[in-house]
């Protein structure tokens, strides 16, 4: 082979600045298609191998953000109406309670109660539409949290921890599993109101893993993604020359502080923000959706139509890959309800009884709900005693979720609660076990899911989780 035209810098100068000059082509060459950080940094994102052969393929969490009343929605206790107006029964442990009003009277459900597919689910009429769905549904009564108001509520539900700063469910999916499409982030997050979730970002944090894991937050309305599109004026190949030279400067900082993973994520962030104008825009855009299915997502009528948007673009992002979708409904604590329980929660239920029940229908006509695990759920319940006169309480020692999809066992109850609904007695979940089971029902092995932090092997259920088996189908 020809050696002539090769240029051999005289001097070490000349070879920095030789090799300076193509590093613009480099990052140009990343920028189209390939990656701006090394590989050994990249293939941290690349799809993993499973530990099992998991069902679920993404995961897809209905976070009804404040707590909703289990005793109003899935969990019928006649005891309780027969008791309301008295105080809880001695022979009952007092509870701790956020606001501490354990001695109040007892406040009765007004809701009305059928069973509903051939499973005979008992679901309220708050929920009229979740009728449908009955037999696709593993309602879990057992649920147990130790976060007690808000902040430690939403924090467990998401990370295992009461306090903040452990990375979230979703980011130790990612960490474990990788992403199958590098054109859209791995982890998605979409709230329903400019309002933020409480903790704000850390519910949605890598914590202590690199920061590449977190979520990436999607807006529900037109626009989900900001400043998505290139600017006018600007054609792509300008872009590019701008963006290769923002990476130059950016590798050339980022040469000396490779440990900073915030900054390794931020370098990343522009790789994909470049790859997602041209997958981003189609994913989200529901314009080419029949409107048969806008009309079953309930986005015909203006009290669904934004928890109808969100779980319509949940279920795009699903089948584009995404592994992990969290959809907040409520977010800043709407489900809140320790006054006015029947005005709250009636308008809360019929803004998601629809969207909801719509998703689970979609996904099970597409052939997706088998390998789409849905979950749904606040970070605690409501007590039997009553706040206020008409509403209720946290309830973080026995409330309900369910899950469907995604190779869960449909059709049937797990656990059960006490006669008021108050503690979990039977076939106890905490959250450590939803977040176990969830793992399991990927493919992966929670004890396996291991990151090493300051010398100390770290899991998403600090080493207390166990996989409910009865939550599995064995099909």
């Amino acid at each position: 082979m020809s050696c002539n035209n090769i240029i051999r810098p005289d001097s070490r100068r000349k070879f920095l600045q030789t090799a300076g000059s193509g590093f613009g082509a480099l990052a140009f060459s990343a920028l189209t298609g390939q990656a701006l950080l090394p590989e050994r940094s990249v293939s941290a994102a690349a799809a993993k191998i499973p530990h099992y052969l998991g069902r679920a393929k993404s995961v897809i969490w209905l976070f009804m953000e404040g707590g909703p009343s289990h005793l109003d929605l899935f969990d019928p206790k006649p005891l309780l109406n027969e008791l309301a107006g008295q105080s809880l029964p001695e022979s009952f442990d007092k509870p701790v309670t956020a606001m501490g009003e354990v001695n109040s009277p007892l406040l009765e459900s007004k809701r009305k109660w059928a069973q509903h597919g051939e499973s005979g689910l008992w679901i309220s009429d708050w929920l009229p539409k979740h009728s449908e769905i009955a037999d696709d549904l593993c309602v879990i009564r057992s649920c147990v949290s130790d976060g007690i108001n808000h902040a430690g509520g939403v924090s467990q539900m998401n990370t295992g921890s009461v306090f903040g700063g452990r990375p979230s469910l979703g980011a130790w999916v990612s960490y474990g599993l990788g992403t199958e499409n590098e054109n859209l982030p791995g982890f998605v997050v979409i709230k329903d109101t400019k309002s933020m979730v409480v903790n704000g970002v850390r519910a949605w944090g890598a914590g202590f893993m690199p920061a590449s894991y977190q979520g990436v937050l999607f807006e529900s309305g037109e626009q989900p993604i900001a400043n998505l599109n290139r600017p006018p004026g600007m054609s792509e190949s300008r872009q590019l020359q701008k963006l290769a030279f923002l990476n130059e400067l950016n590798q050339q900082h980022y040469a000396s502080r490779q440990s900073n993973t915030d900054l390794e994520a931020r370098i990343r962030s522009y790789e994909l923000a470049y790859r997602m104008q041209s997958s981003a825009p189609e994913a989200i855009d529901l314009a080419d959706e029949p409107q048969e299915t806008l009309e079953l997502y309930g986005m015909d009528r203006k009290e669904t139509k934004t928890f109808g948007r969100q779980c319509l673009m949940a279920r795009r992002l699903a089948e584009r890959g995404v592994r992990f979708i969290q959809l907040y409904h409520g977010a800043g604590s709407k489900w809140d309800s320790h006054s006015k329980m029947e005005s709250n929660h009636s308008r809360l239920c019929n803004a998601v009884d629809q969207p909801i029940v719509g998703l689970i229908k979609d996904l099970k006509q597409r052939g997706l709900l088998d390998e789409t695990l849905v979950i749904w759920g606040g970070e605690f319940g409501r007590t039997p005693m009553s706040e206020k006169g008409d509403g209720r309480d946290h309830n973080p020692t026995g409330f309900t979720m369910w899950m469907a999809g995604g190779g869960v066992r449909g059709g049937q109850t797990i656990g059960a609660t006490d006669e008021l609904g108050l503690f979990a007695i039977e076939d106890k979940l905490h959250v450590h076990d939803i977040h176990a089971t969830t793992l399991r029902l990927m493919g992966l092995d929670h004890t396996k899911v291991v990151y090493m932090h300051k010398g100390r092997p770290e899991r998403i259920d600090q080493n207390e989780g166990h996989v409910h088996k009865g939550i599995v189908s064995p099909s």
